[in-house]
């Protein structure tokens, strides 16, 4: 039968690195810059963060649960916020061209993150590829101390790592921003038409550059969540699959609403993990089909938003073009 209760857990905690992603794209993108380096962005994010915390296991003595969990989440936010930064220097400062640059920083972030991971399975001298860093994980890994007393509810609400809520409240925080402050109106206004904005008095190039920096930040701690505590603080090379791929198409199936993300960055997670619940005995072919599901369902909620031609459901008007403030 259907295990639903251990189902949704792990639909759950394989779906907030997508979150994650989904809403740091979101917010990059209603500025205006399409970011696609969000990949890239995870693994410096992720790798950064094993970084912080191999050093500090190799050197602390006790282990305690702050520095445990700042040292890592720092590293990740620093390296995550200077890729930020490298897309902005590049796009809104230089003018490059925003698709070729965010597919060189996914390469870039993909080849920093197997570089550095990798010299760091050579230090431990590890008879396997990869690196555990268990101690530390167990910190990010430790849920509210009262859903084991209650039963399924616990274990379907109340189970997860302080990371999983925190990419939750940060989707809402987005969402609230962007749709009922005046920064939120002022960024999509930059997004929509950056010439009105400039002329109105809104700094474009800062709008820019905090927006895609926070955005970066945010997609960062999808990958830190990954590491560790979706892979118990296991770091192996090239284990993140086409999950910031899947992100980025997630911005597109909420219609660019992070509130919206969360839910169906659940389905996605479903979708990613359902051939592990759905028998199909010893027929290979059948899973490999059922792994399909996911990329399947986010082609068809293409295909049918672009039927739908409706204003509200396309995405900012300036998205992947350059400002040149000369062009007024």
């Amino acid at each position: 039968m259907f295990d639903l209760v251990s189902f949704i857990p792990r639909a759950v905690a394989q779906s907030i690195p997508l979150l994650c992603g989904s809403t740091g794209e979101t917010i990059t993108e209603k500025c205006g810059n399409l970011n696609l380096g969000i990949p890239g962005v995870m693994y410096v994010g992720a790798i950064s963060g094993v970084i912080g915390s191999f050093l500090y296991e190799q050197h602390a003595e006790t282990m305690s649960a702050v520095p445990a969990i700042l040292i890592p989440l720092s590293c990740c936010l620093l390296g995550s916020l200077l890729m930020g930064l490298l897309y902005c220097f590049l796009t809104v400062t230089l003018r490059a061209n925003q698709n070729v640059t965010g597919l060189a920083m996914t390469t870039f972030g993909v080849g920093f993150g197997n570089f550095f991971g990798g010299s760091l399975i050579k230090l431990t001298d590890s008879e396997v590829p990869s690196i555990a860093l268990s101690a530390t994980s167990g910190f990010f890994r430790r849920s509210l101390p009262f859903a084991g007393s209650m039963g399924w509810v616990g274990s379907v609400f109340f189970s997860y790592g302080f990371l999983a809520y925190t990419a939750i409240v940060i989707a809402l925080v987005a969402s609230y921003v962007l749709n009922r402050t005046r920064t939120g109106l002022e960024l999509r206004a930059v997004g929509e038409s950056p010439a009105t904005a400039d002329a109105a008095g809104i700094n474009i190039t800062r709008y820019k550059y905090v927006t895609t920096c926070i955005g970066c930040m945010i997609a960062g701690l999808g990958g830190l969540y990954y590491v560790m505590d979706y892979a118990s603080g296991v770091w192996s090379n090239d284990a993140f699959g086409d999950r910031g791929w899947l992100a980025i198409a997630l911005v597109i199936f909420t219609i660019w609403r992070p509130n919206v993300s969360i839910l169906a960055s659940i389905l996605f997670g479903g979708l990613y993990i359902l051939y592990l619940y759905i028998p199909s005995g010893m027929n290979l072919s059948v899973k490999e089909l059922y792994k399909m599901l996911p990329y399947i369902v986010t082609i068809i909620v293409l295909v049918i938003s672009s039927m739908r031609n409706k204003r509200e459901n396309q995405p900012p008007a300036s998205l992947g073009l350059n400002y040149f403030r000369e062009d007024r």
